[in-house]
This record gives structure tokens, sequence and C-alpha cells, in this order.
């Protein structure tokens, strides 16, 4: 199957312009292409990685990626999927995040002459005389047109800050700068970008004549991405200090039953063939079918020596004496102990099973939290010193588990 079927066949084709173009360049490896990356953390979590999983597929056949940092667009923010505007961030900031982001996205794609660029439109958005801009690309934007783009009208009625109204012509100036610069002639991106891709897309056909040649595609990926990339705890990061290869593995062995064959299609590197037999996959199957998922995404972000140890830690937790080496472990310090105590509440909220001695409490009152297997419904129950000593294995709910040890 060539490349561009096999993208089909993942369910990761959303819309397209110029679709035999678009799919001739990607079969034979000679799509440039982009896709951007604003920098408004300090980590990518996994609604960025399934972006990275496209970049590397198509590497693979020989097209060259562009990995767009927002360091210039980020100082604006998108309002793309925002019911406010976002919090405005520092030069500083946004230059550390840009610094995570590259360290990261170098487990998964090639970069080097020849192969994978990163770039970050800092570099000549923010050297941008705003008068000549406006006259030389805001000349080419319709008013009309971009009010009726998702991503603003969805923000009329809360308000739309001129700020950003700014950010479509600056997005898709990205686009001309990088096909006049580095030959990048696609754009690839989620479906809450779409209205933002043609306007770079249309911008270059304006600039440069009809016959410039500037596709865009959208992939279902990055609405996916973002609803999948949040759990109650906040965002699953792909950095290994906000979110542990344990608790990563544990994310994707807890997807719903109708995501997981979504997932494995969308985001792993196996077999289509060895895919189609497990869509018949049922009950205890289905169970089968979460573990290679999670086994295969650790893998892909934190290798395989980590994958091993999560899968094996797993397992173990639902074996009564089984080794909970591997599981993410809170220090307690002396100073938190009381009289040589520590409230369950609060040692809930030291280990981040929650967020609040409220929130804690609401757990434990219903049942949903254990103490070294033993479940716990007293709110004032208090773990002591030797327990801290010996480790406290702390479950909430039938599926997060967290060790607290004295530090």
């Amino acid at each position: 199957m060539k490349v561009y079927d096999e993208l089909v066949a993942r369910g990761l084709i959303a819309q397209v312009t110029n679709e035999e173009e678009i799919r001739e360049m990607v079969d034979n490896g000679k799509a440039t292409f982009y896709i951007g990356f604003d920098p408004t953390a300090d980590s990518l979590h996994v609604g960025h990685f399934m972006a990275l999983c496209l970049m590397k597929r198509l590497q693979m056949a020989g097209n060259k990626p562009i990995a767009l940092i927002g360091g210039g667009t980020a100082m604006i923010g998108d309002p793309s999927g925002r019911t406010d505007m976002r919090s405005m961030m520092t030069k500083e900031t946004i230059d550390h995040n840009c610094a995570c982001f590259k360290k990261q996205m170098e487990r998964f794609i090639e970069f080097g002459e020849g192969k994978a660029q990163m770039v970050n439109n800092a570099d000549w958005l923010l050297n941008l005389n705003y008068i000549d801009f406006i006259r030389d690309i805001g000349a080419c934007f319709s008013v009309n047109n971009m009010l009726r783009a998702e991503c603003f009208k969805q923000r009329m009625e809360k308000g739309l800050s001129f700020l950003e109204f700014n950010y479509m012509p600056m997005q898709s100036y990205d686009f001309y700068y990088l096909f006049q610069h580095y030959g990048c002639n696609m754009q690839f991106g989620g479906n809450d970008q779409w209205s933002n891709m043609l306007g770079g897309t249309e911008l270059i056909r304006r600039k440069l004549g009809k016959d410039a040649h500037a596709m865009t595609i959208t992939l279902l990926l990055n609405s996916e991405g973002k609803k999948m990339g949040k759990t109650a705890k906040g965002a699953v990061w792909l950095d290994p200090n906000k979110t542990s290869p344990y608790e990563f593995y544990q994310y994707w062995r807890n997807v719903d039953d109708a995501d997981v064959m979504k997932c494995i299609r969308m985001l792993t590197f196996l077999p289509l063939e060895q895919i189609d037999e497990m869509d018949s996959w049922k009950d205890s199957k289905i169970n089968e079918a979460k573990e290679i998922l999670a086994y295969e995404l650790t893998k892909l972000v934190h290798g395989e020596e980590e994958a091993d140890k999560a899968q094996a830690a797993a397992k173990a937790l639902f074996t009564d004496g089984g080794d909970d080496a591997n599981i993410p472990t809170t220090e307690i310090t002396e100073d938190q102990l009381t009289e040589g105590k520590i409230g369950l509440l609060s040692l809930m909220v030291a280990c981040k099973l929650a967020t609040s001695n409220g929130d804690a409490r609401k757990n434990v009152a219903g049942g949903g939290v254990s103490v070294n297997d033993e479940k716990i419904t007293d709110v004032k129950f208090e773990v002591t010193r030797e327990m801290l000593r010996e480790g406290v294995k702390l479950r909430k709910g039938k599926k997060v588990f967290h060790k607290a040890i004295l530090k």
C-alpha cells in the first residue's frame, strides 16, 4: 500500500486540497512539509505526539519534514478551540519551551542536512515592520471571510481581541515564508487549523501567482489529540519528569474500549494487516489490544527498556504481592509529618492524587481509595512514619497507583 493510501486507511486524513497532486508528491517522497507547534508549555503532550508520528511516518517514505516552532506566534496566541484569551508568555519562557521541544522531537524525527529541519518563526516574524506587513500581507485577507472561520465565529459572542485577530495572517505568512525560503510545498495540521491553513495557501497564490504549487492537508489528529491529551490530573506529557513512563503506559492502557483500535490504527507503526485482524477482538481480547497499544506508544516515546519496565509494573500491580518498584513514587519529608503521622487526605494531595483535601475527601468517603491494598473509607485515617519507611502503596479507583515513601 502506498503512503497516502495508508494515511487514509489509518483514519488520518480529514480534508485536503489538490488531492491527486498531494498523493503523487507524498507517495514519491517529493513533499517538503511543515507542521507547527506553539510552545505554550515546556513539554510536548500526546496531542503533539500524533503529529510527530505522522512526521516520522512521512520521513520514512522519503519526504522532508519541517518542525516549525511558533516562538513568534506564541506571543499572540492561537484563538482556535479557545473560549478565552491565552495567557501571555514572556520571551524567556517561550525560548525555554522551544529548547525543550527540540530535545523531545529528536526522539521521533531525524534532523540534519538533507533530512528534517527545525525552524522558529520568531526569526522572521519578530523582525517584521507592522506597517509594511499590513500593507503587503493584510491587503490579501478579507475580514468578511475571516469572520466566517470557525476559530473566530465561536469567539465573537464572548469577545475576540484584535491581538488574536492577527493570528491567521501571521500563520499564513509562515507558509508563505517557508515556501519561499525553504522550498516548503505542503502544510499539515488538525481540523481546528483548516481556516488558517487555507489562508496560507491562498496567500501564496495571491502573492506568487496561480501556478505556485502550495498544498494543504488537514488530519484528524489534532482534534483527537487534544481530546486524548487531557486526563483528570491534567495533560499527558512526553517529558518523563512530568508524566512518568509508567503513568504514560497506564494512560494508554486505560483508554475507552471504543477508542483502542482507532488509537492503534492512527498512532502505532504496526502493519495494517495485523491491525485489521485485531478489529474483531472482543471482551478480554480488548484488554490485550490495550496492552499492545500502551507498550508500542511507550516504546516510541521512552524507549524499549522503559516500556518493558512499565508493562512489568502494570502487570505486577494486579497480582497479589506483585512488585511495585516501577510505579510513580513521591518522597515524603519529616516536616510533612505531625507527631509521626500524615493524614491520608494530605498524603493524596502531596502525591498529586487529588487537587485538594476536599477532592481527596470525596474519593476516600466514596470508597475509591486503598492503602496497601486495603480499602479506606475513614477520612481521618492517618499514615504513620513506620508505614512510610516501608513504602505505602496508594490506589485511587481501579487504575491509578502511586507509592509514598519517607525520604
